[in-house]
């Protein structure tokens, strides 16, 4: 196998990762979210948290390729479940950030205090990470791009995959910048706009994780459907 033959399937690999994950990620629209989950941190703290959700990100990624669909198996669970049980913690953690209080100023000191590096490394994977950046319907296209990665020529499907894994590095990059930078890219706003601005977007999230349940329970109920039509032509 010639050498630009490997070269475009890494191409292809890092584009197809970038284009079909990057929107389901979309980190500018949960840049306000990681903002409310981490109020009263300080600057430092915020970019070490940064830096461990983009690289987690960017590991699940990878993780979700190579062996998703195969734990899965082994467990016996199903993509639809998975969306179902992720989509509850996205709903149950955005009420969380809707129906909080405003903080005062001796409150945001409180919880600066609070963010010590053992807390930014407890909560850097659970919630932040996973379902709260990378969630269910990233984790559901992961495992679905790492299917079709794979290739009867070995050469040509660890080109894919090498091209698969830079993707997913690109991926936690971005988020990593958009988190590292999200308070100036909110500045503009002004604290009011800024507040308004956060809670339309836990509001927001609250649809997105019940959307996600929506989708599961819907593709489970048809699952049933099928299964019960299946059995009474019998």
């Amino acid at each position: 196998m010639d050498f630009s033959t490997l070269i475009g399937a890494f191409s292809k690999s890092l584009l197809l990762v970038v284009a079909a994950i990057l929107p389901i990620v979309n980190p500018p629209a949960m840049a306000p979210t990681f903002l409310s989950m981490t109020e009263g941190a300080s600057q430092a703290t915020r970019s070490a948290l940064a830096l461990r959700i983009g690289r987690n990100v960017a590991l699940t990624l990878i993780a979700a390729m190579l062996v998703g669909s195969y734990v899965l198996d082994f467990f016996g669970i199903s993509l639809p479940i998975v969306r179902v049980a992720g989509g509850m913690i996205v709903a149950s953690s955005a009420w969380k950030l809707l129906s909080a209080s405003a903080t005062s100023a001796d409150a945001r000191s409180e919880l600066a205090e609070t963010f010590t590096a053992e807390h930014v490394r407890a909560t850097a994977y659970y919630p932040m990470t996973f379902p709260i950046t990378f969630g269910p319907g990233s984790l559901a296209a992961s495992i679905t791009i790492g299917a079709a990665l794979h290739d009867p020529h070995v050469t040509l499907s660890l080109a894919r995959f090498a091209g698969g894994m830079v993707g997913a590095a690109v991926v936690g990059l971005a988020v990593y910048l958009t988190y590292r930078f999200a308070r100036k890219m909110l500045q503009p706003l002004g604290e009011t706009g800024t507040v308004v601005f956060l809670r339309l977007s836990a509001f927001i999230l609250v649809c997105v994780g019940v959307q996600i349940v929506w989708d599961g329970a819907s593709e489970l109920a048809r699952q049933v459907l099928q299964e019960a039509a299946a059995q009474g032509n019998r």
